[in-house]
């Protein structure tokens, strides 16, 4: 006769958040001003917005873009606007720096995006071990976010949680 077995994590009602589930999935593209400036050291207005209009802003067709500077230059602000201005008909958003400044920048907005409501008094735990690293900043964003509206936080896995946060 088969043993059954209770599931007592399962069983618990403990809600588990996985952060690597909010990370994006697009492909993000890196522009880099470098090559576009004299010498790779300075941008002169001018040769920076003829070279600006010879570029084919279509490769960036509904991608996600960050804008970085390889090189160790002193970059106005107008020039990433100018960047911003030629790729927004195209892309499917511009940000500062590179992929992965982008994909944090985009795990942040995505944890903000968070519909708490789901959450309201529940338990929840924020899965820790997972095989995408995920960036202390999302640790401290999906806390604050949740931490208003849950009965308590926990952080690891169901079955091994380190306690976080409980509404006294």
């Amino acid at each position: 006769m088969a043993e059954l077995f209770n599931n007592k994590v399962a069983e618990s009602g403990i809600l588990s958040i996985d952060l690597a589930s909010l990370l994006p999935s697009n492909e993000i593209i890196v522009f880099d001003i470098k090559p576009y400036l004299f010498m790779e050291l300075i941008l002169k207005e001018k040769e920076f917005r003829a070279a600006l209009l010879t570029i084919d802003w279509t490769i960036y067709q509904d991608k996600l873009v960050g804008i970085i500077c390889s090189a160790d230059a002193i970059i106005p602000m107008w020039a990433n606007m100018l960047i911003v201005s030629a790729l927004n008909p195209f892309v499917k958003g511009v940000y500062f720096g590179d992929e992965n400044k982008v994909r944090e920048q985009l795990l942040l907005e995505n944890i903000n995006s968070l519909n708490v409501n789901e959450y309201k008094d529940q338990r929840v735990v924020i899965k820790g071990c997972g095989d995408t690293p995920v960036g202390e900043s999302a640790y401290i964003a999906i806390t604050q976010k949740l931490r208003p509206v849950v009965k308590s936080i926990m952080y690891g896995e169901p079955c091994s949680t380190v306690p976080v946060y409980k509404k006294k």
